[in-house]
């Protein structure tokens, strides 16, 4: 992503993408971490879900969440482990998802530095209010809509345009939306499972039609379907659009390593 200041006299910087909050789900019921996954997307957060807490510490290492949303009753690595963990390294909010019989568990993850409880299951009128507050004040409200710019693609969501090279390519809609929330989430990975509540809006979708959408539009892109380098599948988990060699016109110069879809 470009976001250095234009040199004197050049032009000016393109913007920088909207940021997306990004939510980590670590409970054990996996049906409670898809129902987040959905309802959140419609109000623009980013959710994704682990079932044991050994799998999301390492994921909050990796992803460094904006907040981590933590069942009491988690396994592998219980809930003052985690929040001690965390603390030692990340200014990471972390809430935590009482149970009713999870109240013993819930004050020492307090007394070891979680930020404030939240019943479980969870409600969204108690949920949303928590997460939303992790967001910068100086994000504008009509973020998901400025125009983006990652490398050599250039993307107006209001305009329904893209650039490759400074030249337009016409998308047809499902590609469009794709590109957009990638670009949104550039250098980034995110699942399959995202790419479904985000763009198709559902959460049964065949595993082929994202294959088939991602292939047409890295030929879009001017990106080798068969060894990518702009849209790079990360093997066992989903995507992720990268800003390192998108400077090179159709990629020619790249040898990456094959990963197909």
């Amino acid at each position: 992503m470009n976001n250095q200041s234009a040199p004197d006299g050049g032009p000016p910087a393109p913007p920088e993408p909207a940021h997306v909050p990004l939510l980590l789900v670590a409970d054990p019921d996996e049906t409670l971490g898809r129902e987040l996954v959905l309802a959140l997307a419609e109000r623009g957060i980013e959710v994704t879900v682990s079932t044991d807490g050994a799998q999301a510490l390492l994921r909050t290492g990796s992803l460094h969440p904006d907040v981590v949303l933590l069942a009491a009753g988690i396994s592998a690595v219980d809930p003052v482990t985690f929040v001690r963990a965390v603390r030692a390294s990340l200014p990471i909010p972390v809430i935590i998802g009482v149970g009713a019989n999870d109240a013993d568990k819930a004050v020492q993850a307090l007394a070891a530095g979680a930020n404030v409880c939240v019943a479980r299951p969870y409600r969204l009128p108690e949920l949303l209010p928590l997460i939303q507050s992790i967001r910068a004040e100086n994000t504008p409200a009509d973020a998901g809509n400025q125009p983006l710019t990652c490398g050599s693609i250039a993307l107006d969501p209001v305009a329904h345009v893209v650039r490759i090279h400074g030249k337009t390519v016409h998308m047809p809609l499902r590609e469009f939306e794709l590109l957009h929330y990638m670009m949104l989430h550039a250098d980034r990975v995110i699942s399959r499972s995202q790419i479904q509540a985000h763009v198709w809006r559902s959460d049964k979708l065949n595993t082929n039609t994202i294959n088939v959408h991602i292939r047409r539009l890295r030929e879009k892109l001017g990106d080798d379907p068969d060894n990518p380098n702009i849209i790079l599948t990360v093997r066992g988990v989903g995507y992720r659009l990268t800003t390192d060699t998108q400077d090179n016109p159709h990629n020619q110069d790249s040898q990456p390593t094959r990963q197909p879809s």
